[in-house]
């Protein structure tokens, strides 16, 4: 008969046995790590005549040291439980695909309808534009924008494509009306393509490190590099903090570092130079409605914004002379603050496509426009036309045959409409994107100028002065002209004309296609159109 086992102590007995889960950790649904990896390694209980010596409380610690650094045995069935590195209940632990949380933002467009869209919180303002293009069915030409609009100071500004639209939101008080609004800017990257328009040689200067004569792709790259910077100068109207309508004439200078003015004429000398504001931690506004809201010397305004929410008395706010001079010191700004990230977002569409090395190579077009040319396909061979007074009146006649043919044609709708209805050819241009029925003059000059003053963009109005008229209003040379449009009437018939009868065109629709193919009389073609797009 075996010997009876002798009385084990209290810590020689807890050291054989399987520790009990606490009470704290029994209504885990995973077990605890500790109790894994311990729990298959515990050797069998022998009894106490072949265990050999008696352990100590340190030496029985010590053991199960021993114990717990012999590797773990794999799990042939990692799927019945938990992993032991990780607890089923830690939220910091779970993958951040399924910690993003969604929120619900409202889209306006022009004509003030708008959409509700549900966007996680790290959606970009070019992610925002891409969904409403394929929700609304829209041609994606890269000028999709969407735009920050505060009533209530009568502000506006372009988000950038990289921006984090729910950190711009966030931005917002509580009581402020402001919107986001979704339209075209054809002259978002313009500078990008014809920097020669946005940067004249009198507001432009080089640093000492540079010589020589440098182009307008040079001062590109000088913007996008860290080395060397162009230093932008002129003059600029800037408003007195604290006072309602003191505006003062200064001499300012773009740095790397921020904007300055000169406190003694135009010197440049550091001690006449003092700070006016930096990019980092503000954001560049469009003023609206500047002569009405702040006094504005001229309707040429812009200003610095603060990030947080901030009122009036936050504002520096500035005001150029003319269009030009604007443009000039808010695409310079935004080149300084965002630099290379400006580039990134204009080259991103065009990646698949091969994309461009240099900033010298346009990637919108494979072709020159100077390359097109009039050709004759009448005879039994094509020919070129070389005469221009030739092409012009070949264009005519080829216009007013295809008129004369009936055949149907499609309005913006998708409806079929006939030229032999004379009375649906004298309405028919009211189906058109590019006709906004009974705007004003500074109504059809706000509408282009949102959309970015970029060589032919256009639209066409009721005349304001003459009811019978109207009006082709356009964009060249970042100025807005104003062209009428006469109607002439000739045996019985109506014609249209821009050149008092010398071009006659039975319609509206028929004059904006042929200045879409030819410039004629005006500055340049007809290129991108105005229009109230609705969500």
């Amino acid at each position: 008969m075996a010997a009876p086992l002798p009385h084990l102590p209290r810590s020689a007995g807890r050291a054989a046995e399987t520790p009990a889960p606490s009470q704290e950790s029994s209504g885990d649904l995973a077990p605890s790590p500790w109790l894994a990896q311990r729990a298959p390694l515990l050797p069998p209980a022998v009894p106490h005549s072949q265990a050999g010596p008696r352990l100590g409380p340190d030496r029985i610690k010590k053991k199960e040291r021993d114990v717990l650094a012999i590797p773990s045995i794999p799990n042939p069935f990692p799927e019945l439980c938990c992993s032991p590195l990780s607890s089923v209940l830690s939220a910091s632990l779970l993958p951040k695909a399924t910690s993003r949380k969604k929120q619900v933002i409202k889209v306006y467009s022009e004509d003030d309808t708008s959409r509700a869209l549900e966007v996680p919180g790290d959606v970009t303002a070019r992610d925002v534009c891409q969904l409403l293009i394929l929700k609304n069915h829209y041609i994606d030409d890269h000028s999709w924008t969407l735009f920050e609009h505060l009533p209530r100071i009568g502000l506006e500004r372009m988000i950038e494509d990289h921006e984090l639209v729910i950190e711009v939101q966030s931005n917002w008080g509580i009581e402020e009306e402001n919107r986001l609004y979704f339209r075209k800017n054809y002259a978002k990257y313009e500078f990008f393509k014809h920097p020669m328009n946005y940067f004249p040689e009198h507001m432009v200067s080089l640093s000492s490190e540079t010589s020589g004569m440098i182009g307008h792709a040079q001062i590109l790259q000088m913007f996008l590099s860290s080395s060397t910077y162009p230093e932008i100068h002129g003059y600029l109207h800037a408003k007195e903090q604290g006072k309602k309508s003191s505006w003062k004439k200064l001499y300012f200078l773009l740095r790397r570092s921020g904007l300055y003015f000169s406190t003694k004429g135009t010197s440049k000398e550091p001690r006449h130079l003092q700070f006016f504001s930096e990019f980092s931690s503000s954001d560049m506004y469009m003023s609206l409605a500047g002569k009405k809201t702040s006094g504005t010397p001229a309707n040429y305004g812009f200003c610095f914004k603060p990030n947080k929410a901030g009122g009036v008395r936050d504002l520096k706010q500035l005001c150029a002379d003319d269009e030009q001079s604007r443009t000039c010191w808010m695409t310079a700004i935004r080149l300084l603050k965002y630099g290379m990230q400006l580039y990134q977002n204009y080259m991103q569409p065009y990646q698949g496509r091969g994309g461009c090395s240099s900033l010298t190579i346009s990637p919108m077009r494979s072709i020159s426009e100077n390359s097109l040319v009039a050709m004759d396909f009448s005879g039994h061979r094509s020919r070129v036309i070389e005469n221009p007074t030739e092409a012009l009146s070949v264009a005519v006649e080829e216009g007013l045959a295809w008129r004369r043919k009936g055949c149907l044609r499609l309005n913006t709708h998708g409806s079929p409409t006939t030229s032999q209805s004379a009375t649906s050819s004298v309405a028919i241009h009211r189906t058109q994107l590019w006709f906004h029925h009974k705007i004003s003059r500074d109504e059809a000059q706000r509408l282009i100028l949102q959309q970015g003053l970029v060589d032919g963009v256009f639209l066409v109005r009721d005349s304001q002065s003459n009811p019978k008229t109207f009006v082709l209003s356009m964009s060249h040379g970042l100025k807005i002209k104003h062209f009428q449009i006469v109607p002439l009437e000739d045996d019985g018939k109506l014609f249209y004309t821009l050149d008092e009868g010398h071009t006659r065109f039975t319609d509206l629709i028929q004059l904006v296609e042929f200045y879409q193919l030819n410039k004629g009389v005006l500055p340049c073609k007809l290129k991108h159109y105005c229009a109230r797009i609705a969500l």
